[in-house]
């Protein structure tokens, strides 16, 4: 029988089934990989760089999920959204104010304590991430259609998802109350955390909660979750990866959509070997992407760069001589005083403030006021030399 043809009464929770992918050895290993590396992603940063580096990453994030729904946005306007300088077209400005939406909430997941203390996997908390993403969206992006899609709201009509028929609106609370109790991360080990997260996304697919926006609301959700378990953090995203491979990411999902095929699939409604293989390119993704950042993050490289862009910017008299020493103290200690800046330049003071003005002036410094400690920056411009590839698509 098809998806298609399962009678209304018959839709119940057990068609999640199985909810955990076998636990086979790759997929042991894979696990304890990722939680290995995400530990050794932010050795040798200080705290005030990972904060900076975290707005960029989230910046990059938005930029990648978007990137998946068809909608490009250059990381130069997204950076501009977030300066309110928004283009005067019209669908470019909705554009731009879909990734600051998007960014805000993430915002809302890294930073805010409140959002870290909600049970990650509740009907409520799913229904409030869409909220808060789509009441930012302009209204235009409320519409498919003749329906309007309402922040927060359930799925209120039947939907097909190419060959994927999801449950009827009526029973999407069941299908999300089972969710919430078999992915609640407090009564698993480690291993299955990271396990449940993997297999969480796809069946947060399957089961299509809303009328739009699912994708971008279970990319966030999955970094909600790997934030909760200790895996996650600002500072990479699955985003990236999932972008890069759109075409096996789409094929992966629809695989794990299958129904069980024979008796050795598994025992619950849906194919074993599709949820298989989904985790296993889901946290190979995972994986790829921390080893990627871990890579363009080394600091004695990433200095270098630093370096060698500094030069030229010299050279081409946007920066004046003296700029490095300031940009590598403020990475190396977080923030540096701007009475610091001739002992650090080794100008008089007059020169010095000269150095750091132009800084300032390029986004290279940022403080929080006129007269405050200065920390590093990363206008886009600069991060794209500075940690290169991280928007390259």
């Amino acid at each position: 029988m098809s998806e298609s043809a399962i009678p209304y009464r018959q839709y119940d929770p057990s068609l999640l089934e199985p909810v955990y992918p076998q636990r086979t050895r790759n997929l042991e290993d894979l696990a304890i990989a990722l939680a290995t590396k995400s530990g050794q992603l932010t050795q040798g940063l200080h705290r005030i760089v990972l904060r900076a580096l975290g707005e960029l990453v989230r910046s990059m994030n938005c930029y990648y999920s978007n990137l998946i729904e068809g909608h490009r946005t250059r990381p130069i306007d997204i950076e501009r959204a977030l300066a309110q300088d928004f283009s005067s077209d019209l669908e470019q400005r909705n554009l731009q104010l879909e990734a600051k939406a998007h960014i805000e909430v993430q915002t809302l997941l890294d930073l805010d304590p409140t959002w870290q203390t909600l049970d990650v996997v509740s009907p409520e908390f799913i229904q409030r991430l869409h909220h808060e993403f789509y009441q930012r969206l302009p209204e235009a992006f409320w519409q498919l259609g003749e329906v309007s899609v309402q922040p927060g709201a359930w799925r209120s009509v039947n939907v097909q998802i190419g060959r994927h028929v999801p449950p009827p609106p009526e029973t999407l609370t069941r299908f999300l109350d089972r969710f919430a109790q078999v992915y609640q991360p407090e009564r698993l080990s480690k291993v299955d955390q990271i396990l449940a997260a993997a297999a969480a996304h796809h069946r947060f697919a399957w089961i299509h909660p809303f009328l739009d926006g699912n994708g971008r609301v279970v990319r966030l959700f999955s970094h909600a979750y790997f934030q909760r378990i200790g895996i996650g953090s600002s500072l990479w995203s699955v985003s990236r990866g999932l972008a890069w491979q759109m075409q096996e990411y789409r094929s992966r999902l629809a695989q794990a959509d299958q129904q069980r095929r024979n008796d050795y699939d598994g025992r619950g409604n849906l194919s074993m070997v599709g949820l298989v293989r989904f985790c296993e390119f889901f946290l190979e993704t995972c994986i790829d992407q921390i080893d990627f950042m871990t890579k363009i993050l080394e600091p004695t490289q990433l200095l270098n760069r630093i370096e060698a862009y500094v030069a030229i910017a010299v050279q081409q008299k946007l920066l004046l001589p003296g700029s490095y020493p300031l940009l590598k103290a403020a990475f190396l200690e977080g923030e540096v005083a701007r009475g610091q800046a001739a002992a650090i330049t080794g100008y008089q003071e007059r020169q010095a403030r000269s150095v750091l003005k132009r800084l300032l002036e390029q986004g290279l410094l940022v403080a929080d006021s006129p007269k405050g400690a200065v920390r590093l920056g990363f206008p886009t411009l600069a991060a794209e030399q500075w940690l290169p590839r991280l928007w390259a698509d």
